[in-house]
């Protein structure tokens, strides 16, 4: 260590100006500190060992009780409480108001003035007293809650906050002003916000009209509000769902409410079923009719009646049948009348004669061929009415050479009417050849001769070439149904009887497109040096006679040999090979790497 750091060499006790600064330290020295000896903190003068912590020269007087950290609340100045205000506003009840000048035994009752255990911080925990002493209102009597933040704040407790706006029942109108005590008799907890709770005897004071014997709702805002309790608010076009108007205006309401003012029916007929039943034009009881009275009645008047057939009903009254007296449908009363012609027309569908409709098993639905204009003429017309328009051939044909079985479910397969023409036909004999009954397939309509068929658009398989002017059983000798398209399904005889090279023994395919053509079986299309090995040219051209040369298995022409030729001597390829890691003596292998015969 350098002595002259802070010492004089003339006095040893003489710290030198500008040396030793304490506030070069990490524990600069300020406010009490600054008139401490220097043994004070650093005992018997060992400067190393001295610590910087409070407690290790300041006896923890509150014991532990709030930390080792004295500069929350002291600081250098002086040991008497500096920053309180800092410190709480760090806790879990931060001093504002009222609670920032207080002397801390105030709420520290419990712990000696240099402890401060941990506290509770609920308002009720110093302030009892105030909430027991409070009688306007009287907090204990009131139920009132202990928790004093819900009226109180820090400022004052003398100036309450509560603003009963704030609660789910705001004062307006007539409620503000009222004295507490009238609507809390019971207390200030649980208070019901009901009307009644509080106007029951105003609801039974009541006369007109009297709410207890009307059965009035207690609901009181359905007819009140805050405001006053008379005049009454009630609009009978807004609270309920039956707008009064026209003839409903003015009438007393006992008319209606006889019974009450709860359920009451909005049907008609529940104040209307004397009118009802004493209506004679028409007797409204005899005929049955719905007591639905709006059906043909509105609020004007019960006359005249304003029933109009034609937008009240599923059936308008136009052509014949306006003008026809309404028994004449209505017989057995006006409820569910059927609107099916029938009903009414059944008469005339009976004796109608041409034709006749109960012979032919006509449809009962008239409307198939008739108007309401008049039951004749009829209006039927085929092409539009079904499905099946006359056309050509069809015109003019005699309604029974189709309809001979009835009128109903008619089939429209040509076979059902023309079976006789398939059966009698011979060119070709279409029961023999097992033709399709589906006639349109060669036929129209104009005529059954000629026919219409057209092999190369009515099947998927053109005729063309060589099979054009075929005669048809070549192919279809065992009929024209499922006919196969594979060339040797016809073509297996030419197949059998080729030898040059031999199908057969050669277990050629018999797909025969791979070398034939539909223009002619010869000559064959098959190409050996474009599609497999070049033998009619390159070094193969001339060297070989027949196919067996290379085909060494006349049964199967996948096998073939290319050793067996010419050079091709294993000591002479062995020696011209050397040089090839793969070399085999194969010939597989000598196609692999001559696909094309060249060196």
């Amino acid at each position: 260590m350098d002595c002259n750091t802070c010492h004089q060499t003339d006095n040893w006790k003489t710290i030198k100006e500008k040396g030793f600064n304490h506030n070069n330290t990490d524990f600069p020295l300020d406010g009490q500190h600054l008139a401490l000896s220097c043994k004070k903190c650093h005992q018997n003068l060992v400067f190393s060992t001295a610590k910087k912590e409070c407690n290790s020269c300041h006896i923890d007087v509150h014991q532990g009780t709030v930390g080792q950290d004295c500069e929350r609340c002291h600081a250098p100045a002086s040991w008497m409480v500096q920053n309180v205000n800092l410190m709480h506003a760090q806790s879990r009840f931060p001093l504002r108001g009222v609670h920032a000048n207080i002397d801390c035994n105030l709420c520290h009752t419990s712990a000696s003035m240099l402890r401060f255990d941990p506290m509770k911080s609920e308002c009720f925990d110093c302030h009892s007293e105030d909430f027991s002493a409070t009688t306007n209102p009287n907090h204990i009597i009131s139920n009132f809650p202990k928790d004093c933040s819900q009226c109180h704040d820090e400022r004052d407790w003398n100036n309450a906050t509560f603003n009963h706006d704030n609660t789910a029942f705001p004062l307006t109108g007539a409620h503000f002003g009222v004295d507490c005590l009238k609507c809390h008799t019971s207390g200030y907890n649980n208070t019901s916000t009901a009307c009644v709770s509080c106007h029951q005897n105003d609801y039974n004071a009541t006369t007109n009209p009297n709410h207890v014997t009307a059965q009035f709702s207690t609901e009181c805002t359905t007819c009140h509000n805050e405001k006053a309790w008379i005049p009454s608010t009630f609009d009978h076009n807004t609270a309920t769902s039956f707008l009064l108007k026209d003839g409903h205006l003015g009438v007393d309401c006992i008319q209606c409410h006889a019974s009450g003012y709860n359920n009451t029916s909005t049907a008609c007929v529940s104040c209307h079923q004397n009118d009802f039943n004493a209506t004679t034009n028409p007797n409204h009881v005899t005929a049955q009719f719905s007591t639905e009275c709006t059906t043909c009645h509105n609020e004007k008047a019960w006359i005249p009646s304003t029933f109009d057939h034609n937008t009240a009903t599923s059936f308008p009254l136009k052509d014949g049948h306006l003008g026809v007296d309404c028994i004449q449908c209505h017989t057995s009363g006006y409820n569910n009348t059927s609107t099916a012609c029938v009903s009414c027309h059944q008469n005339d569908f009976n004796a109608t004669t041409n034709p006749n409709h109960t012979t032919a098993q006509f449809s009962t639905e008239c409307t198939t061929c008739h108007n309401e204009t008049a039951w004749i003429p009829s209006t039927f017309d085929h092409n539009t009415a079904t499905s099946f328009p006359l056309k050509d051939g069809h015109l003019g044909v005699d309604c029974i050479q189709c309809h001979a079985g009835g009128y109903n479910n008619t089939s429209s397969e040509c076979a059902s009417c023309h079976q006789d023409n398939y059966n009698a036909t011979t060119n070709p004999n279409h029961t023999t050849a097992q033709f399709s009954t589906e006639c349109t397939t060669c036929h129209n309509e104009k005529a059954w001769i000629p026919s219409t068929f057209d092999h190369n658009t009515a099947t998927s398989f053109p005729l063309k070439d060589g099979h054009l002017g075929v005669d048809c059983i070549k192919c279809h000798a065992s009929g024209y149904n499922n006919t196969s398209m594979a060339c040797v399904s016809c073509h297996q005889n030419d197949f059998n009887a080729t030898t040059n090279p031999n199908h057969v023994t050669a277990q050629f395919p018999t797909e025969c497109t791979s070398c034939h053509n539909e223009r002619a079986w010869t000559p064959s299309t098959f190409n050996h040096d474009s599609e497999y090995f070049p033998i009619y040219s390159g070094k193969h051209q001339g060297e070989w006679t027949t196919c067996t040369q290379c085909h060494t298995n006349a049964s199967n022409f996948t096998i073939f040999s290319c050793i067996t030729c010419h050079e091709h001597n294993k000591t002479d390829m062995d020696n011209d090979h050397s040089e090839e890691k793969q070399y085999v003596y194969n010939s597989s292998n000598c196609l692999a790497c001559h696909p094309r015969g060249e060196n």
